[in-house]
């Protein structure tokens, strides 16, 4: 039976084969705190809520007054495209009953469903108690000279 084997290694399919036991000692009792000093987690990346140009993405301050223009590209703030409401598949292209369809979305208008839309970004800002990528301080070749001779340094062995 033992020419019949598929494969020829000991232990396998071995009738006189024991189990395995672990004869080391079982910690009883609730699980010790992780250690502090251990392997360090990665930085969790923070959500950051703020309101955007719908024409530019230029993100707006905290407390903008939306009746203004955009500091950046001086689109109107107060429109549709900038409303938490609009909604370009529903009938006037809002969630909310409007009596009637305002024919600019992207104009100033006086709506008093208006709600200025707020999107949720990651902040991928480096931040004091993560690890900073290296900075290399890097100068233009000014010369043809300089640059081949910049060339030439990197494959020099």
């Amino acid at each position: 039976m033992d020419d019949d084997r598929k494969y020829k290694q000991r232990g396998y399919m071995d009738s006189d084969a024991q189990p395995r036991r672990d004869d080391r000692p079982r910690h009883q009792g609730p699980k010790p705190p992780i250690d502090i000093t251990g392997p360090r987690l990665p930085r969790m990346v923070e959500n950051v809520t703020a309101s955007r140009c719908f024409n530019c993405a230029t993100p707006l301050m905290p407390g903008t007054d939306f009746k203004t223009n955009c500091p950046k590209c001086s689109s109107p703030l107060h429109c549709c495209k900038q409303c938490t409401h609009f909604e370009p598949s529903t009938r006037f292209q809002c969630l909310k009953p409007i009596p009637a369809r305002l024919p600019y979305k992207d104009q100033a208008n006086e709506c008093e469903f208006f709600s200025a839309r707020v999107t949720v970004a990651r902040d991928v800002s480096p931040s004091g108690n993560g690890a900073r990528p290296a900075t290399v301080n890097f100068q233009a070749p000014t010369k043809p000279s300089e640059a081949r001779a910049a060339f030439d340094n990197l494959f020099k062995k």
